[in-house]
């Protein structure tokens, strides 16, 4: 079920590494956070109570997944976890491998910025990119099965 107007029923929401009939896996378009993935639960519903305690553990299991897969390539200071759907309420998570000279840590990736980027500590992340989608894809294959 789609909801009209909703941006993640409408499109993919970031670059689509996975998708199978429940839910998928996006990387998402952010210069400053190369790995920031989100897991998109498909059928449009706003908070995890919606779904059926089997769809919450495959979802809760799809982004414990891409978080191995983020800790496991680009090795992160910290990996943050949001579902908060208060502009877009479609369920999904962020997944967001952190570093202690990212442009907003301490602080939240929607906070206020602590210091400049420094494009040499981006690029060798965004090296990574294609072998984190690839073990993503591994990662969440094995949650995959029955």
């Amino acid at each position: 079920m789609k909801q009209p107007g909703c941006e993640l029923c409408e499109a993919e929401g970031g670059r689509l590494l996975l998708s199978n009939e429940l839910l998928r896996v996006v990387l998402v378009d952010d210069p400053d956070f190369p790995g920031f993935a989100r897991v998109i639960w498909n059928d449009h519903v706003r908070e995890m109570s919606d779904l059926a305690a089997a769809d919450q553990q495959r979802l809760m299991q799809t982004v414990f997944a891409v978080e191995r897969a983020q800790r496991a390539v680009l090795a992160p200071e910290k990996v943050n976890l949001a579902s908060q759907g208060n502009v877009v309420p479609h369920l999904h998570w962020h997944v967001i491998p952190r570093f202690a000279d990212d442009s907003h840590f301490p602080q939240p990736v929607w906070g206020t910025r602590q210091r400049e980027q420094r494009m040499e500590a981006l690029e060798p992340r965004r090296a990574q990119l294609d072998q984190l989608c690839r073990q993503i894809a591994e990662e969440v294959a094995r949650v995959a099965r029955p």
